[in-house]
């Protein structure tokens, strides 16, 4: 059985296979720290479940907004155009917390505040904190994990 976990102080995501640690990533969490209240733009704490996998086979860069492929490929020249845009890359898993209270339902619901594992432009930095909540990953490396991580799989995000 598969498992994840972010480590946010490391900036590291952790594959798990029944309980042996078999791949890494670096990450980016959220510049504003942890924190599970709606609007904080900090990463939430806690247990989570890949409640859904979006972008399956679809090209590298390929941007999305509100979960659904614009038609557009991110390159840096893009960016020009939209400096101020959060850019959402690739793949995304849409995490659902399962923590009543801490990270689920009220104003705590990691699904509502729409918070994502997902592909982000190679030349942003990894390794240090800078999203706006989500976990940034490598578009070649959100496209490994998509491949091999099912739905409802259980990851916890800790310090």
């Amino acid at each position: 059985m598969l498992s994840l976990k972010v480590n946010v102080s490391n900036q590291t995501l952790q594959v798990y296979k029944n309980e042996n640690k078999i791949r890494e990533y670096l990450v980016s969490t959220a510049k504003n720290g942890v924190g599970e209240i709606f609007g904080s733009e900090k990463t939430p704490l806690g247990w989570h479940v890949i409640r859904a996998k979006i972008g399956n086979l679809r090209a590298p860069n390929t941007v999305f907004v509100k979960r659904r492929p614009t038609g557009e490929i991110y390159t840096p020249e893009f960016r020009n155009l939209y400096p101020g845009r959060d850019w959402i890359l690739t793949r995304i898993f849409w995490l659902s917390g399962l923590e009543v209270g801490k990270n689920r339902l009220g104003q705590v619901d990691t699904m509502r505040r729409f918070i994502y594992i997902h592909g982000t432009p190679d030349d942003v930095q990894l390794g240090v904190p800078g999203s706006k909540g989500c976990v940034r990953m490598r578009n070649q490396d959100i496209i490994e994990l998509f491949d091999s991580v099912p739905v409802f799989t259980k990851i916890l995000i800790a310090e």
